[in-house]
């Protein structure tokens, strides 16, 4: 406010040239307003530049996806049953948000090859996903505790890309 004031009282004073030959008051004013212009403007681009970065998801909240993780984590910490229906878990969270970013495709494979073209890295993802599909369709696969904390790491780090945890 007293910025302001001081402003104010130098732009009505009569026109003074200072040593360094710039015109006191009216100077001060117009750096002030270019100053006010460019803050205002950078809070405007960085707003537009992170709604760039969130995902548009239909149908799926963010809170939803973080709760659905932690609970994931819980089940995790089980024993093999609970990191077995964590992964089965993890990657239909990851296909649920893949369907909400109407990423196209029939099965989750498709979908995440889809998504490759934008986040290369969600190629990371793929050994979870097989995993995932062993477990689920072969009755004598055994999975250990090691690959399951692997797999988990790999679904946070996909759902981590992807911008939703």
């Amino acid at each position: 406010m007293m910025l302001l004031q001081l402003i104010l009282n130098n732009s009505s004073a009569p026109l003074q040239t200072t040593n360094s030959g710039l015109v006191g008051g009216p100077f001060i004013a117009v750096l002030f307003f270019v100053f006010v212009i460019i803050t205002v403007g950078g809070l405007i681009i960085g707003n537009f530049l992170r709604s760039l970065r969130k995902p548009e998801l239909y149908g799926l909240r963010l809170d939803q996806i973080k709760q659905t993780w932690a609970e994931i984590e819980k089940n995790s910490e089980q024993g093999i049953m609970g990191m077995k229906l964590s992964v089965i878990e993890a990657d239909k969270l990851l296909d649920s948000v893949l369907r909400s970013m109407a990423v196209p495709g029939e099965t989750m494979g498709e979908r995440l090859k889809a998504t490759e073209y934008k986040f290369q890295k969600i190629r990371e993802v793929w050994p979870a996903h097989k995993l995932r599909n062993q477990m689920v369709h072969d009755s004598s696969f055994h999975m250990s505790m090691k690959q399951g904390k692997r797999a988990l790491k790999e679904f946070e780090a996909a759902l981590k890309l992807l911008n939703v945890l």
